[in-house]
């Protein structure tokens, strides 16, 4: 017999594999329901991975699970509230499953949520449904305009409250995913979550009249959420108007949004965030392979520290640059830009991160439509250095049922203070002064137009701004749709979209046309302004 040297028997080693006999059989042999069962789920957690594979999924999972991770903070610093109060005196706040509300609209001085509105009274409220179910509470709201939003930590919504929905008045619970208890009598509707951590926001609509401030005391008293064991079935009443100042568990006083995400500590809170969002239908795969990286990182100190190196790079690269609407979303005509689920994003993850980055919690589309604006119609970003002016002809404003508004935003999407408190014009402003042929026009600019126009004057910050604007309207049959000459019964509208045409007239004047639904419907707004000068877009809030 010859004799094998150790290292040509190891060579021999490296090729050889064993493949039982099938004779003279031929075809391909389909894999047994017993091997298919068998095969591993994820990846084999004992295979040594290279630094690159750990950035590669290490930058995806940051990604992913941005928006998760902020509303996870989000609840941490809510389980501090001592009391429901107001944060800093201007923000709703209270411990988990417990709500607070605003009685007025919300102050500029707030850096929690970017893109607030100046239409409604907003409450919140952060629901730990693995500690309890909690019951929220719906008052009658007449013909007001509300919608309580409702979503889960992915952002997602999960019940469905508001005035679009026809919601009666009465009790709501929301229960986690592994709930199992008795409804009791007296509750009218249960929503499930996929998730045990919720965030719950009411809107309720509010005219900027003293009168109308008076009136919605007793309307919002009414609302309240509370863990199911203080459940009577009666109504709970709440002053709003008393609540205490709390303090903020956050570091506050930037300019731009609060951070909740932070690069250095994402990866050690990601699996619990995971726990408590368990991997929808096509994301098994996905899970398994943070999972199998995160348990090396733990057993490897180099691994998570080319983890966080890489988040830190996600953050600057990938993340911020979504906070400019411009950058991301459905493009329109004119620079203009959508999104069409929000609250619904499911495993569209790039959406929901840039919505998360931009304007977390955003209403679902049932609720809101909206549509973004950085830009003028040259694609130059929109200034406070330029002059601006909105005109609606006779006739000619949104026609709702609920309300529009056009609402402005500094670069960092938050009210910047100005003389008048005023960071939006639209329904609720009932002092609008209309020209003497009926039409509208409002004026954008840093200083006032003068006494007899400033009832139209929507303040603009002297820097860069965003000029977002709403339109609201109610269909008693179809639910929310948009309303117009062309008779179009659908959310979506039709090409184009509310266009911003500057045509020079005379050298001084800009056409704007707007075609909200349908191409019968349009609007033409003409705009004196000097050479050189062009006019901020407008956009759709259904």
């Amino acid at each position: 017999m010859t004799r094998t040297t150790p290292s040509l028997m190891r060579a021999a080693c490296l090729g050889l594999a064993m493949v039982p006999s099938l004779g003279a059989a031929t075809e391909q042999l389909s894999l047994s329901p017993s091997l298919q069962l068998a095969m591993p789920a994820g990846p084999d957690r004992n295979v040594r991975i290279t630094e690159q594979y750990v950035r590669m999924v290490a930058r995806d999972a940051y990604v992913w699970g941005w928006p998760m991770v902020n509303i996870y903070n989000r609840r941490l610093a809510f389980e501090k509230a001592p009391k429901a109060g107001l944060m800093n005196g201007v923000l709703p706040f209270a411990p988990v499953n417990q709500m607070s509300m605003l009685h007025d609209y919300i102050q500029p001085e707030q850096r929690w949520v970017a893109c607030p509105n100046q239409d409604v009274a907003y409450g919140a409220g952060v629901a730990a449904l693995e500690q309890s179910p909690v019951v929220v509470q719906v008052p009658d709201f007449g013909d007001r305009f509300w919608v309580y939003q409702v979503v889960d930590i992915r952002t997602d919504s999960f019940a469905q409250i508001g005035a679009m929905y026809g919601t009666q008045p009465g009790f709501y619970l929301l229960v986690g995913p592994d709930w199992k208890g008795e409804v009791p009598k007296g509750i009218t509707k249960v929503f499930r979550a996929r998730t045990n951590t919720a965030f719950i926001v009411p809107r309720v609509f509010m005219d900027d009249t003293s009168e109308d401030r008076t009136a919605i005391q007793e309307v919002i008293s009414g609302i309240d959420m509370y863990p199911l064991s203080e459940f009577d079935g009666k109504a709970k009443q709440r002053d709003w108007k008393s609540l205490p100042t709390l303090g903020s568990p956050t570091a506050d006083g930037k300019a731009e949004e609060n951070n909740w995400v932070f690069p250095e500590t994402f990866f050690q809170q990601l699996p619990q965030v995971m726990k408590d969002a368990p991997p929808l239908p096509g994301e098994e795969a996905r899970c398994a392979q943070i999972e199998a990286v995160l348990a090396a990182a733990q057993a490897d100190t180099s691994i998570m520290t080319a983890m966080v190196d890489e988040a830190k790079k996600a953050e600057a690269e990938l993340i911020t640059p979504l906070l400019q609407f411009r950058n991301w979303g459905v493009q329109l005509p004119h620079n203009w830009s959508t999104t069409d689920n929000n609250a619904a994003f499911g495993t569209d993850y790039f959406t929901r991160t840039a919505v998360a980055k931009s304007n977390i919690l955003v209403n679902a589309p049932t609720e809101t439509k909206y549509f973004y604006q950085d830009l003028d119609s040259d694609g130059q970003r929109l200034n406070g250095k330029t002059a601006y002016e909105v005109t609606f002809p006779k006739g000619k404003t949104p026609p709702v049922h609920g309300f529009w508004s056009l609402t402005i935003y500094d670069d960092q999407h938050f009210f910047v203070p100005n003389p008048l408190s005023r960071y939006s014009l639209g329904t609720k402003n009932k002092a609008l002064v209309y020209n003497d042929d009926g039409s509208l026009t409002i004026y954008v600019q840093d200083k006032s137009p003068g006494k007899d126009k400033e009832a139209n004057w929507l303040p603009a910050p002297t820097g860069e701004f965003s000029l977002p604007s709403g339109l609201l309207a109610r269909h008693a049959d179809r639910g929310w749709q948009l309303e117009t000459a062309g008779g179009c019964t659908e959310l979506n509208l039709c090409e184009p979209l509310p266009k911003v045409v500057p045509v020079a007239i005379s050298g001084r004047q800009l056409v704007l046309r707007q075609v909200y639904c349908c191409s019968q419907s349009r609007r033409t707004a003409v705009h004196d302004l000097p050479e050189g000068k062009s006019v901020p877009g407008f956009s759709i809030f259904e």
